[in-house]
């Protein structure tokens, strides 16, 4: 068993055919704990999808499940969070921001969540 790292999923739905998804009922398989975030409402098995954003959260993680359009509504947040890295998913990858969030110390990955936790790479 890894360490948890307390991670956000930024897009979250559902829909239990999205990845975003499929990849928190994996990270809850692996033992982290997860904060759910996205702007339909429902649930993930027994979690709830935060339609507002959280605040005073010490999250290591942020997994992002949205297009680079959507993203900007959300960059300062996610700066303000100060996670310990992004994890920018096939289809997110974001140059600009990546290079925004670098430069303040936060690691960045283009990589497929669902990948990294197969090959305990999380």
């Amino acid at each position: 068993m890894h360490p948890s790292k307390k991670t956000l999923v930024l897009g979250a739905s559902p829909n239990p055919r999205r990845y975003a998804y499929i990849v928190t009922e994996m990270l809850w398989d692996y033992g982290n704990e997860v904060v759910l975030f996205g702007i339909k409402k429902g649930n993930i098995s027994d979690q709830t999808i935060l339609n507002e954003w959280p605040t005073d959260m010490d999250i290591d993680t942020i997994i992002l499940y949205v297009n680079t359009t959507i993203q900007e509504n959300y960059y300062d947040r996610i700066i303000q969070m100060k996670p310990n890295r992004i994890i920018f998913n096939p289809g997110t990858e974001n140059p600009e921001f990546q290079k925004k969030v670098k430069d303040l110390g936060i690691k960045v990955q283009n990589a497929c969540t669902l990948v990294l936790l197969r090959t305990n790479q999380y």
